[in-house]
């Protein structure tokens, strides 16, 4: 359920069922290759409402996987299954999880909160406008686009450095401005 900030508050019991849920799909995809079908008749309705979800896969504190999507286009307790599935098998940064690391593994899901527009003219007006440590954000440039959580923030704390590196995720010039950029922010739920 959303906030009036816009970010999503789910129950306790939630949080429960969607950690489970990406445990088995991270296990159903490291033993078998294979994704996790949910029925999602058996969850309850906060977790059957559409939601975008990433989720993180760390082991011994280093990125092991991350995938997601931004825009709720499915029942959230099926995107956070499909987004753990993908983070352990369909990073292309990263080799497939093996079986033996399961148990090495720590797991962090962020429910993504709404896409508001943040239009700017200039890079000096996006930053202005940014909220580091808050903000999750979005580029789009005709075919391209990237996110950065705002867990990104820890490791690219200067607004300007976090666009540099948003630009080159999407595959951009670090620099590159054009009046066709844009960029969305959301708030996240992380857990």
């Amino acid at each position: 359920m959303p906030s009036p900030e816009g970010r999503r508050e789910t129950s306790p019991e939630g949080r429960r069922a969607l950690r489970e849920v990406a445990r088995a799909a991270v296990a159903r995809g490291a033993r078998e290759g294979r994704e996790l079908e949910v029925d999602v008749r058996c969850f309850a309705a906060e977790l059957r409402a559409p939601g975008a979800a990433f989720v993180t896969l760390r082991r011994g504190g280093e990125l092991r996987g991350c995938t997601g999507s931004v825009e709720a286009v499915r029942p959230l307790v099926e995107d956070v299954a499909r987004s753990a599935y993908r983070a352990a098998r369909c990073d292309p940064r990263f080799a497939p999880i093996d079986p033996a690391e399961l148990a090495l593994l720590e797991l962090r899901i962020s429910l993504l909160g709404g896409l508001e527009p943040l239009p700017a003219g200039s890079e000096a007006e996006l930053v202005a406008r940014l909220r580091p440590g808050v903000d999750g954000l979005v580029l789009r440039e005709g075919e391209r686009s990237a996110t950065f959580l705002p867990a990104v923030w820890q490791s690219l704390p200067e607004p300007g450095q976090f666009l540099r590196e948003l630009r080159r995720k999407a595959g951009l010039a670090p620099e590159h401005w054009s009046e066709t950029l844009r960029f969305e922010r959301y708030p996240v739920e992380e857990f």
